[in-house]
């Protein structure tokens, strides 16, 4: 388990329903303040595990920790803790939105005086102000989910439980809620967040998490997984006088330990690499070294797509 304080924890976690496992010994150890991706098949259990985690669903066997709270023993402190997001909510529609919002400031005692504030800085934060007065049916499926978020933060939770918030969105909303994501995440929040859409989870998460027919596939930073998978880490070199200075960098770096290959591009090199973070410092001194013009220097960005492809079966329960 890691040493950093965490925010979710768990260890062993099952759920099953008669011969059917869907949860199978999970462990798992989310720092605080990180943004976490959970992928895995359709079927893989994540919602079960989103679920139980939210206090929603009892474990067959197993614990959880959130925040350092043993919620199985302590039930009654979990909607303090968390603030979870369903992949499919109810809204209520004839309820304006601030009204909507006022209801669930309510539900958690929060003083009168306080809740005005509160709802204009939610208000604000989803970006749904002009909206105040608005009839929550008038809204569209985009606002809705941003609605429904600023709900799960009425009590300003630490922890974020997110089960496909982006579902069904148009491009342009779901743009909107991956920078509401990252603005959660500057906002020192531990977020936690099963999608589909991963190409948008590798540009937003700090860590992934992979589960599979309800086990732990692989969990960690993306890029660290990568190079665990495939062996060696993938730098990109943009050179400042490509047609001078290349064929001098492919001489020097097929000479360099650590480098197991080298491929050409229009605009950069590329190179697998199996050395460490101090490894690749020394390459890139190298190169400067030998009189190579480096435009640009550091690990390309890792498909989480082929990678997810790679680390799983598509199989299900």
């Amino acid at each position: 388990m890691s040493t950093q304080p965490l925010a979710i924890e768990t260890r062993h976690l099952t759920k099953r329903y008669g011969s059917l496992v869907a949860v199978d010994s999970l462990s798992l150890a989310i720092p605080r303040g990180v943004v976490c991706g959970f992928i895995g098949p359709n079927g893989a259990g994540k919602t079960t595990t989103l679920r139980m985690l939210a206090g929603l669903l009892k474990p067959t066997s197993g614990e959880i920790r959130i925040e350092g709270v043993d919620i199985l023993a302590e039930p009654e402190r979990i909607p303090w803790l968390i603030g979870y997001m369903p992949d499919f909510f109810g809204v209520y529609h004839d309820m304006k939105v601030w009204e909507y919002l006022d209801f669930f400031a309510r539900a958690y005692r929060i003083p009168a005086a306080r809740r005005p504030g509160l709802i204009a800085d939610l208000l604000e934060l989803v970006d749904l102000s002009h909206k105040r007065d608005a009839f929550v049916q008038s809204l569209s499926r985009g606002m809705r989910q941003r609605l429904c978020l600023a709900h799960t933060l009425v009590h300003d939770p630490h922890v974020l439980l997110l089960d496909e918030p982006a579902s069904g969105l148009d491009p342009r909303a779901r743009v909107e809620m991956r920078e509401l994501l990252r603005e959660l995440g500057r906002m020192n929040k531990t977020v936690f967040i099963s999608s589909h859409i991963l190409t948008e989870l590798a540009e937003l998460c700090d860590m992934v998490v992979i589960i599979e027919k309800g086990k732990l596939v692989t969990a960690g930073n993306v890029r660290e997984i990568s190079a665990m998978t495939q062996g060696y880490r993938l730098l990109q070199v943009e050179l400042l006088a490509p047609d001078r200075d290349t064929p001098k960098a492919l001489e020097l770096l097929r000479q360099t330990p650590g480098v197991q290959d080298v491929f050409t591009t229009d605009d950069h090199l590329e190179i697998a690499f199996a050395g460490d973070a101090a490894q690749q410092a020394a390459l890139l001194e190298r190169l400067i070294h030998a009189g190579i013009s480096v435009l640009t220097f550091g690990e390309a960005t890792t498909d989480l797509e082929d990678l997810f492809l790679q680390l799983t079966k598509g199989e299900v329960q």
